[in-house]
């Protein structure tokens, strides 16, 4: 160590983190199955919009209106998780006005979803009903969702290349892939942009995505 070296004593903090829920519903075959007829459905009446989506079929937003009760028993669910992950100062989650807008996406092979947010809404959620493949390979053929670090493009911005260290010592990356299977149901913030790689299965891809909405109690 060279004499004029300062010497020191640092500890590295992780700060800021970004809250994600990755979990399964129990015993969803059925669900998925009213699902399912629920969303062929509505595409054969409805030519659907276009939006993040690059090929395929994406609903109107108003799938609590179509799709029966196993879509409000999924956009349940989902609040029940967004709940889980909120707190409110001087009051209750429960005392709030929670409200979903839900929509389905039909991803045929090659179909993809181009990275987006959505900006004005507390959480995002997406759930997936039928991974297109037959069950073979199910992670890895349908594509994966990836969420992208918030933070990123400034520091990129500055240095081309640079990632900071994490906590574990390795170089943090600007986005993670998340596979999935069906039944996967996926909770994290509006501002999070995200995307989904291209489907690579034999078949459809049918998910539904959902937007969270929280307002004070009427």
């Amino acid at each position: 160590m060279s004499d004029d070296m300062i010497r020191l004593r640092a500890m590295q903090l992780g700060l800021f983190e970004t809250p994600v829920t990755h979990g399964q519903l129990i015993d969803c075959d059925a669900l998925n199955a009213d699902l399912l007829r629920a969303i062929r459905q509505r595409r054969a009446a409805d030519a659907g919009v276009t939006r993040s989506n690059v090929g395929g079929w994406h609903s109107t937003t108003d799938m609590l209106d179509w799709g029966g009760r196993s879509a409000q028993r999924l956009a349940e669910a989902a609040v029940r998780i967004a709940k889980r992950m909120s707190h409110f100062e001087d009051r209750d989650a429960a005392s709030l006005d929670w409200s979903v807008r839900m929509w389905a996406n039909v991803s045929p092979p090659g179909a993809l979803n181009i990275s987006h947010a959505h900006p004005g809404v507390l959480w995002a959620a997406v759930y997936y009903v039928d991974m297109g493949d037959d069950g073979a390979n199910s992670a890895g053929a349908s594509g994966a969702l990836y969420l992208e670090d918030p933070r990123f493009p400034v520091p990129m911005m500055t240095f081309p290349g640079f990632r900071a260290v994490g906590l574990d010592q390795q170089p943090q990356a600007p986005e993670r892939n998340f596979p999935t299977v069906a039944g996967d149901i996926m909770v994290f913030p509006g501002f999070l942009r995200h995307g989904v790689r291209p489907h690579r299965g034999g078949g459809d891809r049918l998910s539904i995505a959902m937007n969270i909405y929280v307002k004070e109690a009427p």
